[in-house]
């Protein structure tokens, strides 16, 4: 196995091990925002895996949610995301997990994602198929917006905000289904299992999707991500099953000015 990929695992089980224990337990917070939450335990999750990873690979560096470990002339970048969902954990509902990516030449090589409540991990090296408890994955073979279930996030910025309640409520009328879940990287995992068949989000950190959309496109589907047209240091991404057709998903997210 990619000895990339065998890090990436250990660290997310051994974070996710952390996260699991405090889950339901009295949390200290370290920043409260109107809308996000910043947890003493994030800190902590993200060191336990820089860590184990450093360790491993002393050569390469760390971006992540919670600062970064910068190596000079690394060899790669590790992206992380120890707790995507922390809204969501901090009030006891089970749906957050540990992502982590690892990007050589600007391009992610490696793709891990936790859920250590379900005991679900998904995990892809570019290349080569996408994986979930050691199965084989694949996106959904639905062909319209109107048979699918379509994740919409929002962001924090009033601007976020509005963009993706209009998002949501033009495809709301058009979809199956549509949800909000609380996590960019579950959202993903979920689009490459077949069990969503898009995800949007218009402003959106790498650390969010960077492992999830290599594992959408190792299961088949299809990530268009551009800069962020409401915040130049952010992302645009939408992950769909690469049969829908883009425009329709497309038409549904409003022109920003």
């Amino acid at each position: 196995m990619n000895t990339y990929l065998r890090a990436a695992i250990d660290a997310a089980k051994a974070a996710g091990s952390l996260i699991r224990e405090n889950f339901m337990q009295p949390l200290h917070v370290n920043v409260a925002e109107a809308h996000d939450l910043k947890l003493e335990l994030d800190v902590r999750a993200q060191e336990v895996i820089t860590e184990l990873l450093l360790r491993e690979f002393p050569n390469t560096s760390v971006l992540g949610e919670e600062g970064s470990a910068e190596t000079a002339n690394a060899e790669g970048d590790w992206i992380v995301d120890p707790i995507d969902g922390t809204v969501n954990y901090f009030y006891s509902i089970p749906h957050f997990c540990v992502s982590i990516a690892f990007r050589r030449a600007q391009q992610i090589e490696v793709g891990v994602i936790y859920d250590p409540i379900k005991n679900e991990l998904w995990h892809a090296v570019r290349g080569e198929p996408a994986f979930l408890n050691d199965e084989l994955i694949q996106v959904s073979k639905r062909i319209s917006v109107g048979e699918s279930i379509v994740s919409v996030g929002f962001s924090k910025t009033p601007a976020a905000i509005d963009l993706g309640l209009k998002t949501f409520s033009s495809l709301v009328s058009k979809a199956r289904k549509c949800r909000m879940m609380g996590s960019a990287a579950l959202d993903l995992a979920y689009v490459a299992s077949g069990r969503f068949d898009a995800y949007i989000e218009q402003s959106v950190n790498l650390w969010d999707i960077a492992a999830g959309w290599l594992l959408v496109e190792s299961a088949g589907g299809q990530v268009n991500v551009k800069t962020s047209p409401l915040d130049e240091k952010k992302i645009a991404v939408v992950a769909w099953n690469g049969n829908i057709d883009l425009k329709e998903l497309e038409s549904s997210i409003p022109k920003t000015t």
